[in-house]
């Protein structure tokens, strides 16, 4: 007992810090072999993750629609939301023009080969992606892990709840307690962190190195310092133009950051951010649960705006093309409203890009040559994209008095089960 007291003891970030870090040499000194030794602990880790999302998702979104005061202002929030998805998403797109624009990814790359099992996915239409967001069984949306069916059934049912008034009472209890229990089953869940990074990051090492990097270095380098730029300079300028400290906010979204890039998966971070958004930031639960979860669907600033801006003009100077004033709004147009309508469609980084080169008229075929280091752009992508999944609710609540200050700038990074943790909770 005395070595869990001392585990608990060491500030939640460090663990996973500490995991990630070991897992970088375990894998180094491993090479190869560290996929079959260590890439399990990594993959029961995401399937642990993946488990908790659905039913905390569920419960979450009717407990907060039923609990938020009707739908007028469920309405209002859901705008404001989509509105700030929106507007960061349009900075985002800027943001990756410009350095790829002074970095130049596409100039003096020699010949390179296209991964052998690259095809190009199909992108969905508009009215198919609408049609998609109605759950036909809504049932089978939740085994199937679907989370926008699964967001709008709940919503649906919490709106219902609202309508029952007093008829509903021990109903929106029973999903407030729900809504409870899959917190704490979250937490349990969170302690494994460290565990599953050090499999992860080992396992990614192990298996690519370094080499693989080299001949695409300087795209690698360009999305890496689109993505920091966008996180520091863009949600940092936002949020002191809200009257909030940034270092606070990065201090307290740290944990659910940290899992996003070891992890690659926003809806696997989700559970982490949500948490963080409440307990560390301090935003009202209620508008949290609906916010946050819907973020890890639509809202993806590194995968549905900067990477498909960088590869553009990526793909544009690999083929020596020169790229027209029009195809630039087109790429921003696409890449904007491509990220809400690619949400939940598997491989969304890939089809953001064939959604945008296609728009743009630039050879799909160039996309092939990014498939090989996926993995390697989708770790930053994904962190960008959790930490815009945190910062819109933030920004939303501020403006409409749904966040705690004190909690706020007292901001910590811990979401472990340490006591403190539990008498914030």
């Amino acid at each position: 007992m005395k070595i869990f007291s001392l585990w608990f003891r060491i500030p939640f970030w460090q663990r996973v810090l500490a995991g990630f870090i070991l897992g970088a040499l375990a894998g180094w000194l491993v090479g190869a072999p560290a996929e079959a030794w260590f890439g399990p602990l990594g993959k029961l880790y995401v399937t642990l993750i993946k488990m908790i999302a659905v039913p905390l998702v569920f419960f979450a979104v009717v407990n907060s629609v039923s609990s938020l005061h009707g739908v007028q202002s469920m309405v209002k929030l859901g705008g404001k939301t989509f509105l700030w998805f929106a507007v960061t998403a349009i900075l985002a797109v800027g943001v990756g023009l410009v350095v790829a624009h002074t970095i130049n990814p596409g100039l003096g790359v020699g010949k390179l080969q296209m991964a052998a099992d690259y095809t190009v996915r199909e992108v969905p239409t508009p009215i198919q992606v609408l049609l998609d967001v109605v759950p036909a069984n809504p049932f089978k949306a939740l085994s199937e892990g679907k989370i926008l069916q699964v967001i709008f059934f709940a919503a649906l049912l919490g709106i219902a709840l609202v309508k029952l008034g007093d008829k509903s009472v021990r109903l929106r209890e029973l999903f407030n307690e729900g809504s409870s229990a899959m917190i704490q089953v979250t937490r349990f869940v969170l302690e494994v962190t460290p565990f599953g990074t050090f499999g992860l990051i080992a396992a990614l090492v192990g298996t690519y190195g370094f080499e693989r990097l080299l001949p695409l270095g300087n795209f690698v380098f360009a999305l890496y310092l689109a993505c920091a730029l966008h996180i520091v300079v863009v949600y940092g300028g936002l949020l002191l133009t809200h009257g909030l400290n940034p270092i606070r906010f990065f201090r307290a979204a740290f944990p659910a950051m940290q899992v996003a890039f070891t992890s690659s998966s926003s809806f696997a971070s989700m559970p982490i951010a949500l948490r963080s958004v409440v307990h560390n930031m301090g935003v009202k639960q209620e508008y949290a649960a609906f916010a946050v979860p819907l973020g890890a669907s639509i809202k993806m600033d590194g995968c549905g705006a900067i990477y498909p801006a960088i590869a553009s003009i990526f793909v544009a100077q690999y083929f020596g093309l020169h790229l027209e004033a029009s195809q630039y709004f087109i790429i921003l147009l696409a890449s904007v409203l491509g990220s809400f309508g690619t949400a939940g469609v598997p491989g969304t980084a890939i089809v953001m890009v064939t959604l945008v080169l296609s728009s743009a008229g630039l050879p799909l075929e160039g996309i092939g040559y990014l498939v090989a280091i996926d993995r390697i752009l989708d770790m930053m992508r994904t962190m960008t994209n959790v930490t815009g999944q945190m910062l819109v609710p933030v920004l939303v609540a501020k403006e409409e008095g749904l966040l705690d200050l004190a909690v706020y700038n007292a901001a910590n990074s811990d979401v472990g089960l340490d006591e403190n943790a539990n008498a914030a909770a």
